[in-house]
């Protein structure tokens, strides 16, 4: 029994064992059910068809039921072949019964079912065995219960139908071992020939041999029959092509083969290492038919994988990708001096190349230009306590208490529809985020499998689950340090490739990110620079326009958007009403320019002081700036005299004062672009002042033209940034400022708003500044003017006329110290001037005297002694008046004073 042969014979023995005890079980089995349901079905049958017969009612109700129902009981029994036939009353007291001694006495069963006019049926075990008995209740026509037929029958009586097919089984049994034993004796025949006489344990070995083949061996195996079709591919082979799990037995030809492959397999040519293509991978193929020495006709591939050979003749060509991959990093990532743009320059560049998502998280004062957070490198606190987008502040600490708080400044992904902190959040990382860990203590984190959830999660866990569920499966985070400070972080993500991150992909991004973290730095250091810049140049421009009625102006003023220049802007109130406008350009950029702008403005202040005109503050100006040039310009006094300061090289001014009395305007210019005038029909004509040279070029004189402006014009004041720009000429720019003026109608802040819709360029190199002044005329019954004679006895006259006048205008209140002031004015100037005498009052935002001359010497004001004659007129005057002063003129000078005007009766300051 050692045979194949011998242990089938026996399995089949066993077999045919098995299925006769089975077979035998369960004809007994059944055979008893039958039985059972049988004397069931028999007994209910007698005992129903006995209660229903006709006259059993009246047999019932009679005088001796016995007497006939007895003979008709045991016919039914007899007929039937039951054990017993029994009518009964309703208490089960016997009619009828095979023995008559047991006539009249009590059934011994169940009858309370049926007394209640339900059939009954039970077995149970009596002296014949084990018996069915069926009790049916016999009722009168109204459903009333009057009797009771029982009827019972031995279930021996119709059992033996298994006995009689017991042979016809163990007939079967005998046929089928005769049946084996040929099926056997078949089988170790067809064995010896097809096995050729291997004994199963040479048969074991080989199946070893076989699967080894088929799983185990890291060459590819393929078989293929003589008709062209897969007989055999082991796993390597399938993995090898991407076969399909139904491979075999499909032609060579439809398995997508690449073409010379397949001619190979198809052929049956014999070939020895010959180099075929798998997709990406490069194959040697062996090739032998198995038809020779009387095999089966066909042939055998056997397929070694030599990819490997070829990536480790790549690698000089994979790090000269890498350096030209960095290469091209260094030329897109750094573009500009902003920080945030180079952040997204990082994290665009990253995602096009070996990442799927990339965020940039940096702290809030880098972004601001300024250094990060003192203490362990990257704590910090946000800039506004419980703000919308960080939550409460206390929320996540870090086991020493610190908080990381950054900015997303940059987001880049396949898809805009990941699950990730928005761009521009303001996001608290929790002491268990790589963030976090990166930002305070400079180390790179590697999360290969996001889905294991090591800690990462804790930031935020829904979001967490959420991004795994988004497919997001590795992540690498990386700190942006830079001059050995951490301003950030950078996480590199992958979704759409399978793979993880390896480390050849953390050291790319490592110095990527060391790239990236250097021109960050560049950028907030510029911007930190910048911003300083732009604080000073802000600081040193006029914050507000001061209060005046000669003019309605509106002003814009732009910086540059790269390094701040010198441009600045002035509105000057002068005494008589008058008001002066100023508008410069100090040449170059950055912080010496806008300091040199802060120093030309406070200059032109001063000078405006001395009331001087136009021409004589340009030269003021142009000296002012030859020796700034010359202090701070090479081998100035900078400490060391080597004269370290970058020196000025000029810069242009304009400068016009408007009067609202004469509607005189007088004005001058260094280098500057001509003013345009805009009339009330919108007519725009660029004044012909004469040009004088740019300050700080000395040897010329400046030139000072007048001219008298309409009421309601527009004098517009500008800068060269607003109509020069490097692909468009001063005279194109002159004429689309035309353009842009030439409407009629406008107020001042919508001439302001026209002009720089027309001419600001998209990113202006230059700073702007442009101020647009609206005409106003005082109203000729708010000036009173007189001519006095040089006699002390007309003074009294100007008095009186000076009181009506004030009394018409409503300024009684103050006549007596404007008469104080006017008549030391007056006084003085009889005594100390010749030639004639003018006095005017000026009604306007303050009340002005003004008292003209011939004269150009300029009063002092002095403290006159105890035994002084004289030199106390000056004290009273400045001791009434709000401001007093002098200016000069072509032919002497005006001596003026202000007053403020009292309030009206309604208690309110006067218009």
């Amino acid at each position: 029994m050692r045979t194949v042969a011998g242990q089938v014979f026996v399995l089949q023995v066993g077999v045919v064992l098995l299925l006769v005890v089975a077979a035998v079980a369960a004809l007994v089995l059944q055979s008893r059910y039958d039985s059972e349901r049988e004397a069931s079905n028999r007994s209910m049958a007698v005992a129903e068809s006995f209660a229903n017969a006709p006259g059993m009612v009246s047999a019932l109700r009679g005088r001796d039921p016995s007497a006939v129902l007895q003979p008709l009981a045991e016919r039914a029994r007899k007929g039937s072949g039951v054990d017993f036939v029994v009518a009964m009353t309703p208490q089960g007291i016997r009619y009828t019964h095979p023995n008559p001694a047991r006539i009249g006495k009590h059934f011994m069963g169940s009858i309370r079912a049926a007394a209640e006019g339900r059939t009954v049926q039970e077995t149970f075990t009596g002296t014949l065995g084990l018996s069915v008995r069926s009790v049916v209740p016999v009722k009168d026509s109204h459903g009333k219960v009057v009797g009771l037929v029982a009827a019972g029958i031995t279930i021996k009586k119709v059992s033996g139908a298994a006995d009689q097919q017991l042979p016809l089984l163990f007939g079967a049994a005998a046929a089928a071992m005769a049946l084996a034993t040929a099926g056997t004796a078949l089988v170790s025949r067809r064995l010896r020939r097809q096995t050729h006489g291997l004994d199963p344990a040479e048969m074991t070995r080989m199946y070893e041999h076989h699967d080894a083949v088929l799983h185990s061996v890291r060459e590819g195996v393929l078989i293929v029959g003589g008709d062209g079709r897969l007989v055999l591919a082991n796993d390597e082979a399938r993995r090898l092509f991407e076969l399909p799990p139904d491979a075999e037995g499909r032609l060579v030809s439809e398995l997508g083969f690449d073409p010379h492959t397949a001619a190979l397999l198809s052929s049956g040519r014999p070939a020895t290492d010959e180099v075929h293509t798998a997709g990406e991978r490069l194959l040697s193929v062996s090739h032998r038919p198995t038809d020779r020495d009387g095999g089966p006709p066909g042939s055998v591939a056997t397929l070694r994988d030599t990819t490997e050979l070829r990536a480790l003749s790549g690698k000089v060509d994979l790090a000269r990708n890498r350096l030209k991959l960095l290469y091209d990093a260094g030329v897109s990532i750094g573009t500009t001096l902003d920080v945030v743009r180079t952040a997204q320059e990082l994290a665009e560049y990253a995602v096009a190349r070996f990442a799927d998502y990339v965020s940039v998280d940096l702290a809030d004062s880098v972004l601001r230009g300024e250094e990060p957070p003192d203490g362990v490198p990257g704590v910090g606190s946000p800039d506004t306590v419980g703000s919308p987008d960080t939550g409460p502040w206390g929320a996540v600490a870090a086991a020493d208490g610190a908080r990381t708080v950054l900015r997303r400044t940059a987001l880049s992904g396949i898809r805009d529809d990941g699950p990730l902190y928005p761009l521009g959040m303001l996001i608290e990382f929790g002491p268990g985020a790589p963030q976090a860990r990166g930002f305070r203590t400079g180390a790179v984190t590697v999360e290969p499998f996001l889905a294991d959830f090591g800690g990462w999660q804790e930031q935020d866990p829904e979001l967490a689950r959420r991004i795994v569920d988004y497919g997001i499966h590795s992540m690498i985070t990386i700190p942006l340090r830079a001059r050995g400070v951490v301003l950030g972080v950078a996480s590199f993500m992958r979704a759409q490739k399978p793979e993880p991150f390896e480390e050849d992909d953390i050291s790319l991004a490592e110095e990527l990110v060391t790239r990236a973290a250097v021109s960050i730095d560049n950028a907030r250091r510029y911007t930190r620079e910048h911003t300083m810049a732009v604080t000073l140049q802000r600081s040193l421009l006029p914050r507000m326009l001061p209060e005046q009625n000669a003019l309605d102006v509106a002003y814009r003023y732009l910086p540059a958007e790269s390094g701040v220049g010198g441009d600045w802007f002035d509105v000057i109130p002068l005494p008589g009403a008058r008001v002066a406008l100023v508008v410069g350009d100090v040449v170059g950029h950055g912080l010496h320019a806008a300091a040199t702008m802060g120093r030309l403005r406070t200059a032109v202040h001063n000078f405006s002081t001395l009331d001087l005109p136009p021409d004589e503050i340009l030269s003021h100006l142009d000296d002012l700036i030859a020796r700034i040039d010359q202090d701070e310009g090479p081998g100035g006094l900078d400490g060391d005299g080597g004269g370290g300061s970058e020196g000025i090289t000029g810069a242009t001014c304009l400068y016009a004062i408007y009067d609202p009395v004469t509607r005189r305007c007088t004005m001058a210019r260094a280098g500057h672009p001509p003013p345009a005038l805009v009339g009330s029909d919108g007519s725009v004509e660029f004044l012909d002042l004469p040009s004088g040279p740019p300050l700080g070029l000395g040897g010329l004189p400046f030139e000072t033209a007048e001219l008298e402006l309409p009421e309601g014009s527009h004098l517009v004041l500008y800068t060269d940034g607003l109509i020069e720009k490097r692909d468009r000429d001063i005279d194109t720019g002159l004429e689309m400022l035309r353009a842009a003026l030439a409407h009629p109608g406008r107020t001042p802040e919508d001439a302001c708003t026209a002009v720089l819709d027309a001419l600001l360029p998209d990113r202006p190199s230059d700073d702007i500044a442009l101020i647009v002044a609206r005409t106003r005329v005082l109203e000729p019954g708010l000036i009173a003017d007189w001519e006095v004679p040089s006699d002390p006895a007309h003074v009294a006259e100007v008095r009186a006329a000076v009181a009506r006048k004030l009394a018409e205008w409503d300024l009684g209140d103050v006549a007596f110290t404007t008469e104080l002031i006017l008549s030391e004015l007056i006084t003085n100037a009889i005594r100390y001037a010749t030639g004639p005498i003018r006095v005017r009052l000026l009604c306007d935002r303050s009340l002005i005297c003004e008292v003209f001359d011939t004269s150009s010497t300029s009063p002092h004001l002095r403290y006159a002694g105890t035994t002084d004659e004289g030199g106390r007129g000056l004290f009273l005057v400045s001791q009434f008046a709000d401001r007093w002063g002098t200016r000069y003129t072509s032919d002497g000078k005006v001596i003026w004073t202000e007053q403020a005007l009292p309030l009206s009766k309604s208690g309110k300051p006067r218009t």
